[in-house]
């Protein structure tokens, strides 16, 4: 029988999993649904000129892309903070900061209402979102992994990346019923609806992490002093390769993966003149998929290592390329459905083993800051302008043949990125957590 202390661990952990993935999806909620929002209503909402057009289009992407560069701010300002006071409240900084920005979003008047404070408000507020999505991601990921069993941080690791379909799930859906609900009104209000929502699933959020024990390995920091006084300097100090790494490893997942949820909206409807609802669906559908295989590959980088199985999605990204876009040609419905379906697959090898992958890379007294400084970056070199790089070649050439290009350039990339990066787990797919360097060279601590 396990004993008292065990059966509250096993407590603690399921709590410190449930809140991250709870905490993740609302996050990623609001972020992605401000991407499927710059592909529908607000070229012609808040950008002069934009209705009809690649040009509005792209200055709506521009304006996301603005929340992309803000998330290694956010990372640094949380990761700062999550490794000198912890990792549970620093989390429920976040989760209010994105609340703000969405909400207010939901209620922004439009550019014929007042001008260019409409984009320029959208802006604001969309660095507010990225920086605490920025903040997010290293808490979730951390809390999760480091409650979770030494042996299956691949998998503990893998939950809080739920958060991603979860999120994509809840805003295309959200967006979708709305969209029937209310017809042609849906660029008028309609649109706001989601976006006020948010307020309802943060309230839940915020619940579900008040209930959450700061995780085991910074309880130890703490007891035993060894609290890094300023982690940033720390991080870019010690790990400045793992910083740089962990950001060109995620290339061929986050350029691309915004290319398939994305601008397959704009792609599908203004180049393939397919129906936007039909590739909603489709997104749902392949969002839904990855519940599975996110966890599934988590496990498997358990098993078979982390490098093993984020190379084979590197390769098969890669390979997908220009198979992606000849089969969004066709015009099919059906094949158009395959396509963003395997998109995502390929997606989510990659993503399930990612978190465990990355953090393992770090220190575990600057592991928040590296990490999510690392994985944000990311945002500013890939994520956010993979949308825009892909518009301006549609607009300048009316072709898909040098966006494939561009996706394979980020897979090569991502490889050689990946056997640069150090090996984190033993030949059984067991964790061999890093110990601290602070403990090591004498790094100041408190």
């Amino acid at each position: 029988m396990m004993s008292v202390q065990e059966v509250t661990r096993q407590q603690a952990a399921r709590r410190a999993t449930v809140a991250s993935v709870v905490g993740t999806t609302i996050e990623w909620y609001d972020f992605f649904l401000y991407g499927t929002a710059a592909a529908l209503v607000f070229p012609q909402l808040f950008f002069p000129g934009g209705e009809g057009s690649l040009t509005g289009t792209i200055a709506a992407f521009g304006t996301q892309f603005v929340g992309f560069v803000a998330r290694p701010i956010g990372a640094a300002i949380f990761g700062h903070y999550g490794d000198r006071i912890g990792r549970k409240t620093t989390l429920m900084v976040t989760l209010l900061l994105m609340a703000i920005g969405t909400v207010l979003i939901g209620v922004l008047p439009s550019y014929q209402s007042i001008g260019l404070w409409a984009p320029i408000l959208l802006t604001v507020l969309r660095v507010i979102q990225g920086i605490g999505v920025g903040g997010e991601w290293g808490g979730s990921v951390l809390i999760a992994m480091e409650w979770g069993h030494e042996r299956r941080r691949g998998l503990a690791a893998s939950w809080p990346q739920l958060g991603v379909p979860l999120g994509l799930i809840l805003s295309t859906g959200l967006v979708r019923i709305t969209t029937a609900a209310t017809g042609h009104d849906f660029a008028t209000y309609g649109w706001r609806i989601p976006f006020l929502a948010s307020i309802v699933l943060i309230g839940v959020a915020l619940f579900v992490r008040l209930r959450v024990v700061e995780s085991p390995e910074f309880q130890l920091l703490r007891k035993t002093e060894k609290v890094v006084v300023a982690p940033i300097i720390e991080a870019i100090r010690r790990q400045p390769k793992e910083i740089l790494l962990s950001a060109l490893v995620r290339m061929s997942e986050q350029a691309p993966f915004y290319l398939f949820i994305t601008f397959v909206i704009t792609y599908a409807t203004k180049h393939v003149k397919f129906n936007s609802d039909a590739i909603l669906v489709d997104t749902l559908i392949a969002a839904a998929l990855g519940l599975i295989s996110i966890p599934v590959f988590g496990i498997l980088s358990d098993k078979f290592g982390r490098r093993l199985i984020y190379g084979i999605g590197i390769v098969l990204t890669g390979l997908y390329a220009f198979p992606y876009f000849g089969l969004l040609n066709t015009g099919n419905a059906l094949i158009i459905g395959i396509a963003v379906v395997v998109s995502l697959i390929f997606h989510d090898i990659q993503y399930g083993p990612q978190a465990a992958l990355i953090a393992e890379s770090f220190d575990a007294d600057i592991r928040y800051t590296g990490a999510g400084l690392g994985y944000q970056l990311a945002s500013v070199i890939a994520g956010g302008p993979a949308p825009l790089i892909a518009a301006e070649i549609l607009q300048g050439t009316g072709s898909s043949t040098w966006i494939s290009v561009y996706i394979i350039f980020c897979a090569v990339v991502s490889m050689a990125s990946l056997l640069l990066l150090r090996r984190s787990t033993t030949a059984a797919g067991g964790v061999t957590m890093r110990t601290s360097r602070a403990s090591r060279k004498g790094a100041t601590t408190v």
